[in-house]
């Protein structure tokens, strides 16, 4: 497949692959979230290749969701069945990114926003520069956080701080992840993919089939209740959506007009 948005560099035992809109945000657009998709599945037959890291730009690894992407606007067209169906591709995304058998390592830069940071949460490591934030606007945009995010977050920094970062829609910045254990690396700004290169190098050095059940044994430990409790998340996106503070918090957030939303 060709990529209008991703390149993917392959090395001896890990690849690389890149985010680039042009946009100089990456906002996940449905094209790019099928570029996405189809980039992890490019790696299922791929047995030479053990680690697999994504990233962004040397700026921003993602803003979320492309909330003026003409193709995503699920909230009022479409026949009910179509608008549900529609939302399957961000979790479809973020799980099928999370199946991989490849190690996965998300290096991030400048802002890793709402769907952006669902799928960071889906990848096996996670390294940010200094600088960088994570942030996710869903609830004060009157949404709830969907993606099939909210397992992989308590996993990752237990409930109550899983409460703190998704009720509040504030920046929790690198070195307060760090603390939290949403990423495990910090370097300095600009340094997050030759860390996260380290990273791979390492994996690609271990024996390949060890490395691969071992990670399929971990997550089936982690992750055995997560479809139990994920199930529903676009229905309710579906209902909190349809309220009247929807359309109101979107347009404040593509205008920005509330200073809630600096930043993504």
């Amino acid at each position: 497949m060709s990529y209008q948005y991703l390149t993917i560099d392959k090395f001896d035992g890990y690849a690389i692959v890149s985010i680039d809109r042009g946009d100089g945000i990456n906002a996940l657009s449905r094209q790019l979230m099928r570029e996405l998709i189809a980039a992890a599945e490019s790696f299922a037959d791929d047995l030479d290749t053990t680690a697999v890291i994504l990233r962004g730009t040397d700026r921003v690894f993602s803003a979320g969701a492309d909330l003026r992407d003409p193709e995503g606007n699920t909230s009022s067209k479409g026949k009910l069945i179509e608008r549900r169906h529609a939302l399957k591709i961000g979790p479809d995304l973020c799980d099928t990114w999370e199946r991989m058998e490849q190690i996965t390592i998300c290096a991030i830069e400048g802002f890793c926003i709402g769907g952006g940071s669902a799928l960071s949460l889906a990848c096996d490591w996670r390294v940010a520069g200094a600088s960088a934030y994570m942030r996710l606007p869903e609830i004060p945009l009157a949404m709830n956080m969907s993606w099939h995010s909210i397992p992989r977050l308590v996993r990752a920094v237990g409930p109550s701080r899983a409460k703190l970062y998704t009720v509040l829609g504030e920046k929790l910045t690198a070195p307060q992840a760090l603390d939290w254990g949403m990423i495990d690396f910090m370097t300095a700004d600009g340094g997050s993919l030759d860390k996260a290169i380290e990273l791979a190098v390492k994996v690609a050095a271990l024996p390949p089939i060890s490395v691969r059940m071992s990670k399929e044994s971990i997550n089936m430990a982690a992750n055995a209740l997560n479809q139990a409790t994920t199930f529903m998340d676009r229905d309710q996106f579906m209902l909190s959506s349809s309220s009247s503070d929807f359309p109101e918090a979107v347009d404040a957030f593509l205008n920005k007009r509330d200073p809630k939303f600096d930043g993504g």
